[in-house]
């Protein structure tokens, strides 16, 4: 090919329809069962969901998570259980999101949104403690400066565990099985998982 010819290849690019996007002002849109960055959830009264049962870090493949557990004070109890989260710690630079967490969890506490876009400068930055994955007392998952979150980013967490039974129970087919969060309520069943109607109950 000659120059000539290259050169028109080029001028006639000019003019077709660009198709990249300009990341990150335009990006497309995100499927509702993203595995994403993970949240420790409280229930509506503002308590944590996490008891501390470890069964998160021993179920991951990565050995991205640690847990450690402590006895709940008697006077100002953190989680309804006799225990909770006193230590939960989850390395970004080993996890796969596989969300494998979040179905061996007894007590819905952690879950993963769609925020999957990190910038870290130093590797602690990657390590996350128990206070940044905690919900704030509006429910909403922290927001820390090198995370790129967008609207409705946590509106679908882990939509795909909703859709199925509880850690996969065939019995629980057709049944929301899924306790209310602080800020949210009881999210929303997701396909092909529908609300119970009362009127099925009564009869």
């Amino acid at each position: 090919m000659g120059y000539l010819e290259g050169f028109w290849v080029t001028f006639r690019q000019m003019f077709r329809p660009r198709i990249t996007g300009q990341y990150p002002e335009e990006k497309r849109p995100k499927v509702e069962r993203l595995h994403g960055r993970h949240v420790l959830n409280r229930y509506e009264d503002g308590m944590e969901k996490c008891i501390g049962c470890e069964l998160c870090a021993g179920v991951c493949p990565a050995r991205c998570i640690y847990v450690r557990g402590a006895d709940n004070p008697p006077d100002d109890p953190v989680s309804p259980g006799e225990r909770y989260g006193f230590v939960y710690e989850i390395n970004y630079l080993r996890c796969i999101h596989c969300d494998l967490c979040v179905e061996a969890c007894p007590t819905e506490a952690i879950t993963e949104s769609k925020l999957f876009e990190f910038s870290f400068t130093n590797r602690d930055d990657a390590i996350y403690t128990r206070a940044e994955l905690l919900v704030g007392d509006d429910g909403r998952p922290r927001q820390l400066p090198w995370e790129d979150w967008r609207p409705g980013e946590d509106a679908l967490t882990s939509g795909w565990m909703r859709a199925t039974a509880p850690a996969g129970d065939h019995r629980w087919t057709g049944e929301v099985q899924w306790s209310g969060e602080l800020g949210y309520g009881v999210r929303a069943p997701e396909p092909p998982q529908e609300a119970a109607d009362p009127s099925e109950e009564e009869g």
